[in-house]
């Protein structure tokens, strides 16, 4: 599992469509890295009027805003699609989710090669998911291809660009992350050099980025069996970065940078979430312990059909996931359920980090 093991027309087609969109990657900035940059910013900005406006007393935060304790029972669970573009594809996709009732959160990564067509004989490149996306102009059908999977109703998406990373990550003095396996990848046609050690340390914007852009080294090795695939390996990854960086952002020093933090969201971020409506969820959001995020990967097997490497999703288990990440139910409560007439019991996931 360690191997570099995509077919040689995997790079093929990503060749042909990087030559034949280069005008149109000319005009948009590639975005590569898919962060929950969007939530962390509701956040800082909710601690700095919290820290600015209010004694430590109480929710006054809510109170300004006028809201009471109906408020919260009228919001609804919050469900993200996060995006990140490379060469016109969406090469990586996080389901993100955030309960201000619960104070629950989680993130659910979605691989670059997941099959999306009906018939599996007759797989073609275009039934990727991340080619359903098109430089940012169609994230939609990306956002209805996850609900159909996940069964989930998603609403909403985030389209970040790799220089929002790359700007937060250096504006708030760099983020602390314990990188887990030596990283050395070269590649000149993307000016991309990744050369990392293994171990805790404090990374740079640039170096950030090359952590979660990471796949594989430039022998061909890549994370151990445990992380499964390099794929995969890089989906853990940059789940443990989106949380990491969350962390940090939120540091008291930190929030003192929150114009320049939104000027970075403001220039790199696009969304279709209704800011106004957005605002509700600030007193709540600020009361968020980021370690207790819970995170997954879509269950499921690689393979490669008709000469192309796909990633095929396991309905199943996916149901079983979904249910625990985003619906609080799990095996363990279905069952105490039907035993005791209808009460749920609520479970974590494990985390991976």
């Amino acid at each position: 599992m360690g191997k570099h093991n995509r077919t040689k027309e995997d790079d093929k087609y990503k060749n042909v469509k990087t030559a034949k969109n280069s005008k149109k990657g000319n005009k948009k900035k590639k975005k590569h890295i898919v962060l929950i940059i969007f939530l962390i910013l509701l956040v800082a900005l909710g601690i700095f009027i919290a820290k600015r406006l209010y004694d430590a007393q109480g929710n006054v935060l809510g109170a300004i805003l006028g809201h009471d304790a109906e408020t919260l029972q009228n919001l609804d669970k919050l469900q993200v699609l996060i995006l990140g573009e490379s060469t016109g594809m969406s090469d990586t996709i996080i389901v993100a989710s955030y309960d201000p009732k619960t104070q629950e959160a989680s993130l659910l990564s979605i691989p670059r090669d997941t099959f999306t067509g009906e018939n599996k004989s007759s797989a073609k490149y275009y039934h990727k998911i991340n080619a359903l996306y098109n430089y940012g102009e169609t994230p939609e059908k990306t956002v209805e291809a996850v609900n159909e999977i996940t069964g989930l109703n998603i609403q909403y998406y985030i389209l970040v660009d790799t220089e929002a990373l790359i700007k937060l990550v250096d504006t708030i003095g760099g983020l602390e992350f314990d990188v887990p396996i030596d990283m050395n990848y070269d590649d000149s046609t993307q000016d991309l050099h990744i050369h990392l050690s293994a171990g805790y340390q404090k990374l740079n914007g640039e170096q950030v980025e090359g952590l979660v852009r990471f796949r594989h080294n430039n022998d061909g090795t890549s994370y151990p069996s445990e992380y499964g695939n390099e794929d995969h390996g890089r989906s853990r990854t940059q789940r443990n970065v989106v949380i990491a960086l969350a962390n940090q952002t939120l540091k008291f020093k930190n929030i003192t940078e929150i114009s320049n933090i939104i000027d970075i969201f403001k220039e790199y971020v696009d969304t279709n979430l209704d800011l106004d409506a957005i605002k509700d969820y600030l007193p709540y959001a600020t009361q968020m312990n980021m370690d207790n995020i819970k995170v997954g990967m879509l269950p499921g097997y690689d393979d490669i059909v008709n000469g192309i490497w796909f990633f095929f999703h396991d309905e199943e288990e996916t149901k079983i996931l979904v249910d625990e990440l985003f619906n609080g139910i799990t095996p363990e409560s279905e069952e105490q359920q039907e035993s005791d007439g209808g009460n749920t019991t609520n479970e974590n996931v494990t985390d991976d980090t």
